[in-house]
């Protein structure tokens, strides 16, 4: 019995051997045969430690971008798993586009649970990875034999940024385009958001259209983007200033010094004060005029200008306080 088993690990290391032997000796041109070949079936060719380290070595004749990747979700690898589809659309639409292997490359994909040696003898702490290997023979031949390491800095990249880098290190041969399936699913969504968007114009259009030109609605947008861009709006965007400071005695200063300064609250509070002043104004020359009761009217009369007097007055002091070199004042503020 254990001689038995003794003649069965050495039959066994010899067919290992000799398959190894065999796939030494395979020569370039058998060995891009043979991945071109698995890559028609499933593109990126899926490699472990020895079909990683056969399809890249020397000499060969053809090129080979490989991904090194982690899927695994113990590993955490929130790149890999974004940037994976789009490496895996690049790989079929190269070599569904040249069948024939007229680019000479060919896509590979090894993941860290099926090539820990690989990584481990490249020294890798990070992941995702991915190398070109130029030619070393043949009339694409490039002058070292060391790979080309793209970068990811940038973070997960589109298919036809790295479609671009790789067809910049093969010139003179075909560069197949990217071809993204058509999402079905945001066509239909968008045809039904489209429809829905229509019909519900087409029953709201009536309701919609009065308040549309209605010259009441117009008067008060128009009325209200003056009051902002005049009390400073716009200055406030620009500058990106402070909603509100310090005054440096543990307070609050609603209001900057300087007519070149100000505050975002200081905005808020002159444009309300632009807007009584503005509702003030218009009362008094159109709705006061316009009541039958005089004694109604005189009322009205002496609450608006009281409110507009008062409401100026306030202005003009906080004019005053921003530059004490301003002229004007008015009671009760002065």
């Amino acid at each position: 019995m254990r001689l038995l088993t003794l003649l069965s690990l050495t039959l066994l290391g010899g067919v290992t051997g000799s398959l190894a032997a065999a796939s030494a000796k395979k020569t370039p041109q058998e060995r891009f045969q043979l991945y071109h070949a698995k890559s028609l079936s499933s593109s990126p060719v899926k490699l472990s430690d020895p079909s990683y380290r056969e399809l890249t070595a020397t000499p060969r004749d053809y090129a080979v971008a490989v991904l090194l990747t982690a899927m695994d979700a113990r590993y955490g690898c929130q790149l890999c798993r974004e940037f994976q589809p789009e490496w895996e659309l690049l790989a079929r639409s190269w070599t569904g586009g040249d069948k024939a292997g007229e680019s000479r490359v060919v896509f590979g994909t090894l993941d860290f649970g099926d090539g820990r040696d690989i990584f481990m003898s490249l020294g890798l702490q990070t992941a995702p990875v991915l190398f070109f290997f130029p030619p070393t023979a043949g009339p694409h031949a490039a002058a070292s034999a060391e790979p080309i390491r793209y970068d990811f800095t940038g973070g997960a990249q589109a298919a036809e940024v790295v479609h671009s880098w790789v067809a910049r290190h093969l010139p003179d041969r075909p560069h197949p385009p990217i071809k993204r399936p058509i999402n079905w699913m945001r066509w239909i969504s968008s045809l039904v958001i489209l429809s829905g968007g229509l019909t519900v114009s087409f029953v709201a259009w009536p309701y919609v259209l009065p308040v549309i030109q209605s010259r009441t609605v117009w008067a008060a947008v128009t009325l209200i983007s003056i009051l902002l861009f005049t009390s400073g709006h716009m200055f406030n965007h620009i500058r990106n200033v402070p909603y509100v400071a310090g005054d440096g005695r543990g307070g609050i200063s609603y209001f900057a010094s300087g007519f070149q300064n100000q505050y975002g609250l200081e905005t808020q509070i002159v444009a309300a004060m632009y807007g009584i002043l503005a509702l003030s104004s218009i009362s008094l020359a159109i709705k006061v005029p316009r009541m039958s009761d005089p004694r109604a009217q005189g009322v009205a009369f002496i609450a608006w200008f009281g409110i507009l007097f008062v409401v100026y007055s306030l202005l003009l002091s906080i004019f005053r306080g921003k530059n004490p070199g301003y002229t004007f004042s008015l009671p009760p503020f002065m």
